[in-house]
């Protein structure tokens, strides 16, 4: 099925952009600056295309999937569980992020892509599972292009049916950081070993022996350019599901926290059909993992908060969630005895140049997100 023109809007707008800067200005007069945290701000205005950014119903969403590529011994960051074992773990609330989440405020949802096996029915499980796991991608594509394309329009089903504004993303499961890597390596054009390398101090057999099985993917593989057809190549039924997610939060102008490789890599085939979902994201991590370093300066970005987290993806979205919380309370949040003021300027054609209007939300909401 062939990809229609996306409507994602930019969030670029020079006339809100500077009356953000200004209200905070004036804030930071009484309040000292605030570092970091102004930038984020006014990134949270131009999304929401408003001087008073406000979050609702916020989402956490842990996307979770079996790989092929996992028969050849490789092991994820927590190898003595199997995926099944590490979504069993969340759902009961025996890791930190589930608590995490239920501590700030955030709906945890985990979704089963691809699972291998049968996983029992719970209230945050949402079973949209497009096969019992990705082929091998050393011995072939790991997924159909079909099953490509119906797990981005799964996705898009998810994105659309989420409560709130704020979706934070992370995938989960044995060989997704492999896959995911792959993925990255081939549509950025990025060193595969940069992505793949741990820390300075990781065993290099160990290395030479995942560079080898990767590697040959890659060969396998080496005419496929399409981002689509690259996902199918390489990638995890949870990182195409993530990006028909991304491209519906989105296109409704909502904030999307990335926490991870497979969503990494989710947003590059995303910002590769839509090159301005990217203006919508912030990102963050949850490990301490010289291979998403690299990932991370491919989009130019680093983490919003850096803990030495060694955790399951998703962790540090749930730390990192105040922060966001604060940049938006600078603007939306008003202090005694200041004038409430407008939500946002006059747009530039309007009488008055720049004048605040005492008008609500602009329309400037969702965008029409017929992808597929």
């Amino acid at each position: 099925m062939s990809l229609n023109r996306s409507l994602i809007s930019p969030t670029s707008n020079p006339l809100l952009e500077r009356a953000l800067i200004e209200k905070l200005q004036r804030r930071c007069e009484t309040a000292g600056s605030l570092g970091e945290l102004e930038p984020v701000s006014v990134r949270l205005g131009l999304m929401q295309n408003t001087l008073k950014p406000r979050f609702r119903e916020p989402q956490l969403v842990m996307f979770a999937a079996d790989h092929g590529i996992a028969v050849d011994g490789i092991q994820g960051p927590q190898h003595h569980l199997q995926t099944h074992e590490q979504v069993h773990q969340l759902l009961t609330g025996r890791v930190p992020v589930s608590v995490f989440a239920r501590t700030q405020g955030l709906d945890l949802t985990v979704v089963d892509c691809g699972v291998a096996n049968a996983l029992a029915p719970h209230e945050h499980l949402m079973a949209r599972k497009i096969a019992h796991g990705t082929r091998n991608t050393r011995v072939g594509p790991a997924m159909a292009l079909e099953q490509a394309h119906a797990a981005i329009r799964a996705g898009m089903e998810i994105g659309d049916s989420l409560r709130g504004n704020m979706l934070a993303c992370a995938g989960l499961g044995v060989g997704s950081h492999e896959a995911a890597a792959l993925v990255i390596s081939r549509l950025a054009d990025a060193p595969l070993r940069d992505l793949i390398i741990s820390h300075t101090h990781m065993d290099p057999d160990e290395l030479n022996r995942l560079m080898t099985l990767l590697t040959a993917a890659q060969t396998r593989h080496r005419d496929v350019v399409d981002p689509v057809e690259v996902l199918a190549a390489f990638g995890g039924f949870e990182t195409a599901v993530m990006v028909g997610v991304m491209l519906v939060a989105a296109s409704k102008r909502h904030l999307i926290m990335v926490d991870g490789m497979a969503a990494c890599a989710a947003l590059m085939v995303a910002s590769q059909i839509a090159a301005a979902v990217t203006d919508y994201c912030v990102f963050c991590r949850s490990q301490a993992h010289l291979g998403l370093d690299h990932a991370l300066n491919l989009f130019h970005a680093s983490a919003l908060l850096e803990l030495g987290l060694d955790s399951i993806d998703g962790t540090g979205a749930c730390v990192s969630w105040p922060l966001v919380r604060s940049a938006a309370a600078l603007l939306s949040e008003v202090a005694d005895g200041e004038d409430p003021g407008p939500s946002q300027p006059l747009a530039m054609g309007d009488t008055g140049h720049g004048a605040l209007s005492r008008g609500g939300r602009s329309s400037g909401g969702r965008q029409d997100d017929s992808i597929y």
